[in-house]
């Protein structure tokens, strides 16, 4: 009896690490690359303030397992209501990598649209503007695509 209460325990111990795994295993791969979202730079001024101001240390949240850095303690307020309204697309990475090489790129903060009341990053240097190669090209297509490629993607660690 004994031995059959011990297997028991066992078995749901192993089940239960299983699950927590798979759950840990499922989050969402966001660009944290300087140690936040979006580069630091609060996601919410995106939407209110129509730019990018970059966050304060002191004003943080965690989502998902990943930090945002904002420039307010109004603006943490407002991300916690709602984290997903302000949330980049694709993690934080660049939607037209995303969506034209299915894969994860860095990105420049101030390189953004706003677009179908999302939020979308984009890499950009002196070589090379993506957000510019995005608004040439099909967009809606292009956030189609991106959208498909992100289900593959936003599990896989870059």
């Amino acid at each position: 009896m004994f031995s059959k209460e011990f297997n028991m325990k066992q078995v749901l111990t192993f089940l239960f690490l299983g699950f927590i795994g798979t759950l840990f295993s499922q989050q969402v791969d966001y660009n944290i690359k300087k140690g936040y979202v979006s580069e630091g730079y609060d996601v919410v001024s995106y939407f209110l303030n129509k730019k990018p101001i970059k966050g304060n240390k002191k004003y943080q949240a965690t989502f998902e397992g990943a930090a945002f850095q904002f420039s307010s303690a109004k603006n943490v307020a407002l991300f916690k209501v709602n984290p997903k309204k302000y949330i980049p697309q694709y993690g934080g990475y660049c939607a037209y990598a995303v969506a034209v090489k299915k894969t994860k790129m860095d990105i420049d903060a101030e390189a953004y649209e706003i677009r179908d009341g999302k939020l979308y990053l984009f890499y950009n240097s002196w070589l090379s503007n993506k957000l510019t190669d995005w608004k040439k090209g099909d967009t809606k297509k292009l956030q189609v695509q991106g959208d498909e490629n992100w289900q593959e993607l936003k599990h896989k660690k870059q």
